[in-house]
């Protein structure tokens, strides 16, 4: 690659990762416009990387507190039992109620996830079905915006809504972040709220991802030069950062309306890439 493709992947894998526009769409328009070679899987993980990290720094204090409640949860499950304690956080600790909720979100699309890999890969990637989950889950999310409540508490049943939409996001196009927000505003999240656990639960998911992928790099045999590895996944992280730091800051103000305006422009380029 040259530095010019390094650094313009870059920058689209960390925008694009946590708004609700799809990082599938973008990464299918340079493959489509331009004769640039693949970036390569040792890249990927490189990018994806960045972005998890990314997502770690921003909510560190969230994490650091929710890791704190694990600790201390041993100890209370030793005296009261499982049962008690996942009945009674919400009351008692919101740090572990959190944690519980998070745990049974990403349970949906792992099981999902293993299953269905394969057949994602090789039927449902491809400009026609990305072009189609762009404009249909962008047009829902236009819908739940304007649905949107003040509630600002996520539910055991928010949870499991959430969990379930999210295995949509394994289509192509769909944007894991778009649809899980479009779910919690859907049942009653405010904007804020339905964002921020959407990013706390795509922690599991990059984690989850970058798993299999360095598993497939590992296997892989070949040289590989660390300079781009490392400029891209520096890249990815600054510009994943800025992008969930002014998306929050900025979502009261603007609403979704930007992102679905984007998103269907987004996919008529790519209806008309087809034709």
């Amino acid at each position: 690659m040259d530095w010019l493709q390094i650094v313009f992947l870059s920058l689209l894998q960390g925008l694009t990762e946590f708004l609700p526009v799809s990082s599938s769409a973008h990464l299918v328009l340079p493959a489509q416009l331009t004769n640039w070679p693949d970036q390569g899987l040792a890249f990927d993980v490189a990018v994806h990387f960045g972005t998890l990290i990314a997502v770690l720094a921003y909510f560190r204090s969230d994490l650091l507190n929710m890791l704190w409640a694990v600790s201390r949860s041993p100890s209370l499950i030793g005296t009261v039992g499982w049962r008690t304690v996942i009945r009674q956080t919400a009351a008692h600790d919101r740090d572990l109620d959190l944690v519980f909720k998070l745990a049974i979100a990403t349970l949906p699309v792992v099981i999902v996830g293993f299953a269905s890999k394969d057949f994602i890969e090789t039927q449902l990637r491809t400009i026609p079905v990305i072009a189609t989950t762009t404009m249909l889950f962008g047009a829902l999310l236009w819908y739940a915006d304007r649905r949107s409540s003040s509630r600002s508490i996520v539910e055991w049943r928010d949870a499991l809504w959430i969990g379930f939409a999210q295995i949509l996001a394994l289509i192509p196009g769909t944007s894991r972040s778009g649809i899980t927000i479009t779910v919690a505003l859907l049942i009653g999240l405010n904007r804020v709220s339905a964002a921020r656990f959407s990013f706390l639960l795509s922690i599991p998911a990059i984690a989850g991802a970058q798993l299999l992928l360095t598993k497939d790099l590992v296997a892989t045999e070949g040289s590989v030069n660390l300079l781009p590895i490392l400029v891209g996944a520096l890249i990815a992280f600054a510009s994943a950062y800025a992008s969930i730091h002014f998306f929050i800051r900025l979502l009261d103000r603007f609403g979704m309306t930007p992102y679905v305006v984007y998103r269907l422009l987004l996919g008529t380029v790519l209806w008309l890439l087809i034709w």
